[in-house]
């Protein structure tokens, strides 16, 4: 066998030679090796220092989120709403222990009903007209009552003061050994009314989120009243800039006394909203033609054609401000509310003003031909009118003095800064959960860090404007974190696109690189199975 295997072997050489092929000459061992050498030492940089490198420079960066703190937020776990708002009695014909003795009274009445837990009206009995103050009493109270005793059971709200007078019969004080009163009664009644709508408004914004709030959930007709005024109101902003503008359709007038109408009209309630929002003014004197429809009595159909904001000329936003416009048309008609023209012409209901929701409002002017300039005492009812739109464009309560009304609106602007922020946090926390390839910079960490700070501290104190400052902050750190501008543009490369663009460029380098791996490795299988032979022929001999 074995004679017959060299035999063969040295056939093969011979029929090279005669066919003038000269085979190379055997590869020597340390050609081999340092073939192997070469080929594993380009893997070894490739798979130790090529990767790595690679790994670490094209790696996407993502900070850590406290994902669980953001959900409780977004979920309504970690705050419930409360508003302590502090109720001041006024008793000057009781004696000190029946006064007290009323307040109790009417504290347990409205702690049984508990229609809206998050209203905490804490009653205090407020010392006697002329009597000094307890230090610990300074906080300013959101309402005082007085109570006067009188021949029949009034209650009057002041327009100027958070000041509630009630006048109660005799026989409703309380005696006390006397467990209800009349008077508890009827101050109870009233306190339930005077913040009736507040509950109702941030009851509604409670039930469109995820957060308790501790009321009743409004009637579908009362959801959908409260729906069409958060249509209406313009989304809140730390600033907003007022344009008001004068529209004629002739040259006549040409001026008016607008600076000292806003001085007198304006102005001072612009300072009394202050605390929540900053305002800027400017004015203008602008031409327009006529309405398409020429009568007396504009209908709702013909507003249409009326407000047209891409033809008016009026100033864009300043400063980043949204805008409110307030137009003063001059032109002798009215807007009929009635949709029966029978009844119009019968005598019913019209206006000369309306508002246009998350925009501003109109009015219409009635003014005599010829005359030119338009004085204060003419602007004071459209003024007062603007101002009234103003305040029903900011989602302020309509019922209550303007400083009552002022303190719902900044519970209510509180209420909805801390739902869009925990909404907002919500947000981002499922989209980094859902997205693991985008990018989380560490100033989104940073934003929701400050954000849930911020949460927090505007939970502990909503019903005053320490908490709607933190809440303020708290929205817009949570906006500027999920509107990152490096994290959102990771949405639009994919990983196709990756491929894309890496294939090109590591596609000419692995093809050598992994040829020569598997010529390698089939030449080591070869030299394995030649040593195996070898070994084997010894052993048979």
């Amino acid at each position: 066998m074995a004679s017959k295997a060299s035999a063969e072997a040295s056939a093969l050489p011979a029929a090279e030679e005669e066919k003038g092929y000269t085979p190379p000459p055997p590869e020597k061992p340390s050609d081999t090796r340092r073939r192997s050498y070469i080929v594993w030492s380009y893997w070894l940089i490739v798979i130790f220092l090529g990767l790595p490198i690679w790994w670490q420079t094209t790696a996407i960066h993502r900070a850590n989120l406290p994902l669980d703190s953001m959900m409780q937020w977004a979920d309504g776990k970690a705050c419930r709403p409360v508003f302590p708002l502090q109720i001041d009695i006024r008793v000057d014909a009781l004696q000190e222990p029946e006064a007290q003795h009323l307040v109790r009274l009417t504290q347990h009445a409205l702690d049984d009903l508990n229609e809206f837990s998050g209203h905490h009206l804490r009653l205090r009995l407020a010392p006697k007209e002329g009597a000094a103050a307890d230090a610990a009493d300074e906080a300013e109270p959101a309402l005082t009552i007085h109570c006067r005793p009188g021949d029949a059971a009034t209650s009057t709200l002041s327009s100027e003061q958070p000041v509630l007078d009630i006048t109660y019969p005799p026989g409703a004080a309380p005696q006390l050994s006397s467990a209800s009163s009349g008077l508890a009664a009827l101050i109870t009644s009233e306190l339930r009314a005077t913040f009736a709508e507040e509950q109702s408004i941030i009851a509604y914004l409670l039930s469109m989120s995820s957060m308790a709030g501790g009321g009743a959930a409004p009637t579908p007709e009362a959801a959908e009243a409260l729906a069409r005024r958060t249509t209406r109101s313009l989304r809140y902003a730390p600033a907003y800039h007022l344009t008001f503008s004068l529209f004629t359709d002739r040259a006549l007038p040409n001026a008016w006394d607008v600076d000292r109408a806003l001085d007198e009209h304006i102005r001072p309630m612009l300072a009394a909203l202050a605390p929540i929002h900053n305002f800027t003014i400017d004015t203008q004197v602008q031409l327009y033609a006529t309405p398409g429809d020429q009568s007396e009595v504009l209908s709702r159909e013909a507003l249409s054609s009326f407000i047209n904001a891409a033809e008016w000329p009026l100033s864009p936003s300043i400063g980043g401000a949204p805008t409110v416009n307030f137009v003063l048309y001059v032109g002798n008609q009215t807007i009929r509310l009635d949709e029966d023209a029978e009844a119009d012409a019968a005598g019913g209901s019209t206006s000369q003003s309306w508002t246009i929701p998350q925009w501003g409002s109109v009015y219409l002017l009635a003014l005599p031909s010829t005359e030119a300039h338009v004085s204060a005492a003419t602007l004071r009812r459209p003024m007062l009118t603007f101002g009234g739109h103003l305040l029903s464009l900011l989602g302020t309560p309509s019922s209550g003095s303007l400083p009552l009304r002022l303190s719902s609106l900044t519970r209510i602007r509180s209420t909805d800064l801390l739902l869009r922020a925990s909404s907002s946090l919500g947000s981002l926390a499922r989209l980094t959960g859902k997205l693991p390839s985008i990018a989380i910079p560490q100033s989104v960490a940073d934003g929701v860090e400050t954000t849930l700070r911020h949460l927090e501290r505007a939970c502990a104190d909503l019903g005053g404007a320490e908490g709607l400052a933190h809440a303020r902050v708290a929205e817009r750190e949570a906006e500027r974190a999920f509107f990152e501008k490096s994290m959102v543009g990771q949405l639009y490369f994919p990983d196709e696109h990756k491929i894309a663009v890496y294939l090109p460029l590591l596609g000419p380098i692995s093809v050598p690189l992994v040829m020569g791996l598997v010529a390698e490795v089939k030449n080591w299988i070869a030299r394995r199975r030649k040593r195996a032979e070898e070994a084997k022929g010894k052993k048979t001999q």
